[in-house]
């Protein structure tokens, strides 16, 4: 069954709130259907606040793109994932994944000395979802993203997931496919693709901040879309048509010139 598109805004707080408070409301005029933020402690507000406050000044459904795992314990994700479900009046969705590269060093520096080790992870997010779906109960069903590569951690998104994204860089477009070809015909899985890089420019809090789009394109990645909008809306279309892909999520620094390909899909 064809998903219906919608798209997405990664926005990290890079400004003075006011201007923040300004650009999410204009995320929600341009037609994007999610506000999004990502989990880098220290460097950013932790998700719930700046999330409860887009939720606030705007209609947006709000998420995390995405916990990192290894940060929380699982029965803490979960709580403030319910949390957030009851304050945003259901639109929060938990995006979840396994941590960044590097996230080990990151957290011996902040003096975590019990990392999960990468083998844990995965049953910590079974876990986390688990204590979601217990805190939410039988009336209310918080919608869980997760972001995934192997095929463990696929085999288990197909299970827990509403929305499942690849962990892509320059993976070319027939490495992806097989991948997504996994979930074709899962009715209850959403596919979603983050695109960090917009013709040249590449989002802050997507992908590395030395990151070079030339070689994804020379590549054929999925990481990168045109710059031209029409030629951004061909290829979405194609992607949806031969993949799957319906969630398209982008930098905040590329919303507006992004704008013409959202009204001209979202929802179609």
């Amino acid at each position: 069954m064809t998903k219906p598109f919608r798209f997405g805004v990664v926005a990290p707080l890079l400004t003075d709130l006011p201007t923040w408070r300004e650009q999410a409301r204009r995320i929600g005029d341009l037609g994007y259907s999610t506000l999004l933020v990502p989990d880098f402690p220290l460097t950013q507000p932790a998700p719930a606040p700046l999330l409860t406050i887009a939720a606030e000044i705007t209609d947006l459904r709000v998420g995390t793109w995405v916990y990192a795992s290894p940060l929380r314990a699982p029965w803490l994700t979960a709580w403030e994932s319910h949390s957030l479900s009851l304050l945003t009046d259901g639109r929060f969705e938990m995006g979840i994944g396994t941590g960044r590269p590097g996230i080990e060093d990151e957290l011996h520096e902040k003096g975590v000395a019990d990392v999960p080790s990468r083998g844990e992870r995965l049953p910590q997010i079974r876990e986390t979802v688990e204590r979601l779906r217990e805190l939410d109960g039988p009336d209310r069903h918080t919608p869980v993203a997760m972001a995934v590569l192997g095929p463990k951690a696929r085999a288990l998104a197909a299970e827990v997931a509403d929305t499942v994204t690849f962990v892509l860089g320059d993976q070319p477009r027939g490495q992806v496919a097989p991948m997504a070809s996994e979930f074709r015909d899962n009715e209850k899985v959403e596919l979603a693709l983050a695109v960090p890089a917009i013709g040249d420019w590449v989002a802050p809090h997507m992908a590395p901040p030395d990151t070079d789009p030339t070689p994804w394109r020379e590549a054929d990645a999925l990481t990168v879309l045109p710059d031209d909008p029409a030629a951004a809306v061909a290829e979405v279309q194609r992607r949806r048509e031969e993949m799957g892909f319906s969630y398209f999520v982008i930098g905040a620094g590329a919303a507006e010139r992004f704008a013409p390909v959202v009204a001209e899909l979202a929802g179609r």
